[in-house]
């Protein structure tokens, strides 16, 4: 996911010190507190759990999240504020990599558009 353009990597604002966050280089400030995971502070739409849990905690619009929770790929986020915080699983494989890698994308996409 820090591979992807537009993204910068950094510690996040909000979780243990071995999560990673992906922070927008073109955005710095929220255009809505339900995009950023960390309201009120840098934007912050998603960070990644240490390299041995690999789930992701991230803000995607809230009909989406729960098209993703009716899927089985993500629980609401247990400290949720606004309805658009989901936590998704860690892939298992390389297609669940890449289902995982479109959420990240939305969710930076839903950050950026809101």
């Amino acid at each position: 996911m820090f591979a992807l353009d537009g993204v910068q990597e950094g510690h996040s604002q909000v979780s243990p010190a071995s999560s990673r966050a992906v922070f927008l280089t073109d955005l710095e400030q929220e255009r809505a507190p339900g995009t950023n995971l960390a309201p009120g502070r840098r934007l912050e739409p998603v960070h990644l759990h240490g390299v041995a849990d690999t789930s992701v905690h991230l803000v995607l619009p809230h009909a989406r999240g729960e098209e993703l929770v009716a899927l089985g790929w993500a629980e609401a986020h247990q400290y949720e504020d606004f309805g658009t915080e989901y936590m998704v699983y860690g892939p298992r494989d390389a297609a669940e990599v890449e289902a995982v890698l479109s959420a990240v994308e939305e969710s930076i996409a839903f950050a950026r558009e809101a």
